[in-house]
């Protein structure tokens, strides 16, 4: 296979292309081009019309560079190369993951630490195909109730500014030994805690 230097200003877009191009997909092909390089040529027919190439034409636009490695498929038919332009697509969408080969290929590039956004996946992939089920659960579990409570009614802890006790919002006792000194009155906060239903005082 021939492949070529051309100046990106000779290569020609595909009028009618049928791919739709996300500014997203732009930028992450634009990533991978400036941490690995030309890796895959863009595709073109004897006119310089590109066949297959489009986001890394768009890419290397974005970076502001000058020139790409080119294929020119000269040995298609006009036909074959519509077909192959489709084809070429089409066949990406039949792939999928093994999640169960991907998950530890990402998680060993983590250990490298390598920028896994350069890997094409986001934020949120990334994270939840390096998710531990196994560590959730167990931090998703309630430690055991103690025998005796640490906390008991009536008791008011003092955090910074704010007061929280161990009592009944509804209790005009409990509710007097939380406020203090507060300038409302005890009945304001029985009966506004009372209303929004609230079962804690801070």
């Amino acid at each position: 296979m021939k492949i070529e230097i051309r100046r990106l200003v000779e290569i020609r877009p595909y009028a009618n292309n049928a791919r739709k191009i996300p500014r997203k997909a732009v930028n992450k092909v634009a990533a991978s081009l400036q941490e690995f390089g030309w890796r895959q040529p863009i595709v073109v027919d004897r006119d310089g019309i590109i066949v297959v190439g489009h986001v890394r034409l768009l890419a290397a636009l974005q970076l502001g560079w000058s020139e790409a490695p080119v294929h020119v498929a000269d040995n298609l038919t006009p036909e074959q190369i519509r077909a192959y332009r489709l084809m070429d697509n089409r066949s990406h969408e039949e792939a999928d993951w093994d999640l169960k080969l991907l998950a530890p290929e990402l998680a060993e590039l983590q250990s490298m630490s390598f920028d896994l956004n350069l890997t094409g996946f986001n934020v949120d992939e990334i994270d939840t195909l390096l998710r531990n089920p196994l560590e959730e659960e167990t931090a998703n579990h309630a430690p055991a109730l103690p025998d005796v409570a640490v906390t008991q009614p009536g008791e008011v802890w003092l955090m910074d500014s704010h007061r929280l006790i161990c009592g009944d919002a509804t209790n005009a006792e409990d509710v007097a030994r939380l406020l203090g000194d507060a300038p409302r009155s005890v009945e304001y906060w029985v009966h506004r805690y009372a209303r929004e239903g609230l079962s804690g005082l801070n």
